[in-house]
């Protein structure tokens, strides 16, 4: 399989008060076209910021980040802004959505910003009902945001994570906000995205989100201290046994 993201030796230190926080230290790690990724480890461990800098969302401190063999490490800011745009999705555990939009409007909000999307205002707007059609959410597109559910709104986000075709979502706990009927709704989605070829990266303190995925890394205090391979899944039953094995892994690393 193509790597798309290829991560060397990478730091991030931040300075407070005139103090060093080395908050990632030297890691090192690879994903493939078409994985889903987990990354777990304790709280304060350095999760959240992984995702922030191999994404381009924060600046790298030393080290190496290869998004389809670009160095973005190497890119201008504005260089860095059009590949998130253009080329990856993202969804975040706050739902940051305009207020003064409706829900379809912020979906295909960032389709009308790129100038890579070449299709028309009418094309745009059919994709993105075509995705709430998908999750299941249409009866909404017209709603303000404040007219929603949680689950409805982190399905909506998900829509506007793809209606770029973007070739990677960056997921930082999507099911932290929502109970666990919404957050089991929302991982299946994840899910079936992922079975149809984007590649999906995500932060979760959750074994049962975790269980979704393909392979898991394991990250303490900045550094990678392993990582477990669980392939696909093909039933909801196989659900159980691997959270248990995942679990059982988890802890032998001291979680």
């Amino acid at each position: 399989m193509k790597t798309i993201l290829e991560v060397k030796n990478l730091c991030k230190t931040y300075i407070i008060n005139k103090r060093q926080n080395n908050v990632l230290k030297n890691v090192n790690f690879t994903i493939t076209d078409g994985e889903m990724v987990a990354v777990m480890g304790p709280s304060g461990s350095g999760k959240s910021t992984l995702l922030y800098t191999v994404s381009g969302m924060d600046k790298i401190t030393a080290g190496d980040v290869y998004f389809q063999e670009k160095n973005i490490a190497k890119l201008s800011a504005k260089e860095l802004a059009g590949i998130r745009l253009d080329e990856m999705g993202f969804v975040f555990q706050q739902m940051y959505m305009l207020k003064n939009l409706s829900v379809l409007d912020n979906i295909i909000l960032p389709a009308c910003q790129s100038k890579r999307n070449t299709a028309s205002r009418k094309e745009k707007v059919q994709f993105g009902q075509d995705l709430m059609r998908k999750l299941g959410i249409i009866e909404i597109a017209d709603n303000d945001i404040n007219e929603v559910s949680g689950g409805q709104l982190q399905r909506a986000c998900i829509c506007r994570s793809m209606v770029n075709h973007p070739k990677i979502i960056f997921a930082d706990e999507p099911t932290g906000a929502l109970n666990r009927t919404s957050s089991e709704e929302v991982m299946e989605e994840l899910a079936k995205i992922n079975k149809e070829g984007t590649t999906v990266m995500l932060v979760t303190h959750d074994i049962k989100v975790a269980a979704k995925c393909t392979r898991v890394l394991y990250i303490v205090d900045g550094n990678i201290k392993g990582e477990y391979n669980l392939n696909r899944y093909n039933s909801l039953a196989e659900l159980r046994e691997r959270e248990r094995s995942l679990n059982n892994w988890l802890m032998e690393m001291g979680w």
